[in-house]
């Protein structure tokens, strides 16, 4: 059995994700991170799940088995974690969510001594230890070697803080009222406090978190009730955030979402109006627009392009010496200030921008067309794998050679074929669409 997909292990809690699999999970990890141990520390935070309070008990349990010390931080955003396990020198850090999913499922997301998250070889040795039934045993700490867990409830301020710092001290937010959408989720506590504190009028919506109802109906993924509240408050601008706070959504004044790849080109003008845009490049993965491809390029900005997944646009970012990378969905690296997604560092430096340019949100952040694009997911019982499904190769051939841009991968975290489709035609590209739902559907669930 695989643990570790594109974003750490994550499934239905207490069935994939039992007590069990946490606790023994845990203890593959404090194996191997001892090897590299500085501090003898591991920091573990989590988002609102019910669930979460079940597999926090059984990490801290597995880490303290084979000698770590735990420090508990409760409900916070997983690039807080990232930040935090920097900042407390710990010897990594744990964050236990299931991101935008739905509140049945939950995870568990590994990130290093500086705040990283894992690459592949790494979780594949964390995997291989999970098996190994001798080195579990052998590991296993006894008398004053057991490790001891602390909670500790102060830190909240210090990522605060820290991301108040990555709007320049010369701004302030007064006379700009924002709505924030937290999904009740990691941050429904930090995002208000952050916005407020640094002068804005903060309207929050879903902000009482009950374990069940995080991104319930709100957040990133449901963001049309953030946009009917904006135009009925007489916002200036709107976020909705997912349950981990590492995804973003923006809504401008009158209500309507603005697109992943223009809030991409938007903040890599940001930056490079300020000489701070790294070797003057940026990363956007396979899924993005050409319609952002180019802008940039009309920008003389370069665009790299990576596989899905925010983990491989910040391994390009360190590949290329870049401080800007994302993905359309919200994930919005800017590594200046995070080591991760961080949907308020985004909405700090979102803001930034408006305010330097003096305009309405609707203006500033639509500086570009997009190309017609349609995505489709399609629920399915088992991932066959693509070139082994009968006229795949032949259709994708077809697809390109009438000018459409296709890019077809199963989902790493549920059962799902994620088919995106783009063209120049806005009727053709939704035509050729219900072809692939139709061819795909067959084969995989006929």
């Amino acid at each position: 059995m695989k643990l570790f997909g594109t974003d750490g292990v994550r499934g239905m809690a207490g069935e994939k994700l039992t007590a069990m699999v946490a606790m023994r999970l845990a203890m593959a990890a404090g194996i191997y991170f001892r090897k590299y141990s500085k501090t003898n520390k591991i920091l573990v935070g989590k988002d609102t799940r019910r669930s979460g309070y079940m597999i926090e008990n059984a990490i801290v349990s597995g880490l303290t088995a084979v000698g770590y010390d735990v420090r508990q931080i409760g409900p916070m955003p997983t690039p807080a974690i990232a930040f935090l396990t920097e900042d407390l020198r710990c010897d990594a850090g744990i964050m236990i969510s299931a991101s935008h999913n739905d509140y049945h499922d939950n995870g568990i997301k590994f990130f290093d001594k500086r705040g990283n998250k894992l690459g592949e070889k790494i979780e594949a040795q964390i995997e291989a230890i999970y098996f190994n039934d001798d080195l579990i045993n052998e590991h296993q700490a006894t008398n004053m070697n057991i490790g001891q867990s602390k909670r500790i409830d102060d830190v909240i301020g210090r990522y605060i803080v820290h991301i108040k710092n990555s709007l320049p001290k010369s701004m302030a937010l007064s006379g700009l009222r924002v709505v924030l959408d937290v999904a009740n989720g990691a941050a429904y506590k930090v995002a208000p406090t952050v916005f407020s504190e640094l002068g804005a009028d903060v309207i929050t919506l879903n902000d009482q978190p009950n374990g069940r109802n995080i991104n319930e109906s709100c957040g990133a993924l449901h963001p049309q009730k953030l946009g009917e509240e904006v135009r009925r408050l007489r916002a200036d601008i709107g976020f909705a955030f997912d349950g981990d706070a590492d995804r973003i959504v923006v809504v401008d004044e009158r209500g309507e979402i603005v697109h992943g790849d223009k809030l991409i080109g938007v903040l890599a003008m940001h930056l490079k109006e300020q000489n701070r845009l790294s070797n003057n490049g940026i990363v956007a993965t396979v899924m993005s627009n050409q319609g952002l491809c180019d802008f940039l390029k009309g920008q003389e900005i370069e665009l790299f392009r990576c596989n899905v997944g925010d983990k491989y646009v910040l391994e390009v970012m360190q590949k290329e010496g870049l401080n800007l990378g994302g993905e359309q969905s919200g994930h919005i690296i800017l590594s200046d200030y995070a080591k991760t997604g961080d949907a308020l560092a985004a909405a700090l430096q979102v803001v930034a921008y408006i305010l330097r340019k003096k305009a309405p949100a609707s203006q500033v952040l639509n500086p570009f067309d997009l190309y017609p694009q349609v995505l489709e997911n399609i629920k399915i019982k088992k991932k066959i794998p693509l070139e082994e499904i009968e006229g795949y190769s032949e259709l994708v051939k077809e697809l390109e050679n009438q000018g459409f841009r296709p890019l077809i991968r199963y989902s790493g975290t549920e059962n799902l074929l994620r088919v995106l489709l783009e063209g120049k035609d806005s009727k053709a590209v939704h035509d050729k669409m219900g072809e692939l739902l139709e061819f795909f559907t067959k084969r995989l669930n006929g």
